[in-house]
């Protein structure tokens, strides 16, 4: 695989059913995890799917809800180990949603540590195929302001258009 670079095309984010339907295309491929510019060790682990459904207020006292399904992955390398098939990642996921009901259209976080350092926040890129693997990339997933965002969309909506300037989409809504 060559390296990759960010286009504005790229779309962060991925929905739950998105990312099981890619991977569904090639179950037998191993599903390979990059963020901080590194793959996840083979040994990784899903050591927990969860889903919330989240009520707040943001800082503009704007009521907010969504729901949201969080991935933990723990980034180990476990002696000889290959990196997980896509095809055994997509079985847990879909174990999961037979007892949690998990929803296909919720926001996905993925959590990653090594055991040592802190969990950190990602959000997903859209897979990519190459013949030897399924690469996912994992963004960090950066603190917004909603009202400052929902500014920024008016505003990008407003003047976009065949010649309008366009904003990179974070991995937010």
């Amino acid at each position: 695989m060559t390296a990759l670079d960010k286009t504005e095309n790229s779309q962060a984010d991925i929905s739950l059913t998105a990312l099981l339907v890619a991977l569904d295309a090639a179950p037998d491929l191993p599903l390979v995890f990059h963020y901080e510019g590194r793959p996840v060790r083979p040994g990784y682990h899903v050591t927990e799917v969860k889903a919330g459904q989240f009520s707040a207020l943001d800082c503009g006292a704007n009521p907010e809800a969504w729901s949201e399904i969080f991935v933990q992955l723990w980034d180990v390398d476990e002696g000889g180990r290959n990196h997980m098939r896509a095809g055994k990642f997509a079985a847990i996921i879909r174990k999961v949603s037979e007892h949690v009901g998990l929803n296909g259209s919720a926001r996905l976080t993925f959590e990653v540590s090594d055991g040592i350092r802190p969990m950190q926040l990602f959000c997903a890129d859209a897979p990519i195929f190459d013949q030897d693997a399924i690469r996912v990339d994992l963004q960090p997933r950066p603190a917004s302001c909603k009202p400052r965002d929902r500014w920024l969309a008016e505003k990008q909506a407003a003047t976009s258009g065949c010649c309008g300037p366009s904003l990179s989409k974070a991995c937010y809504p």
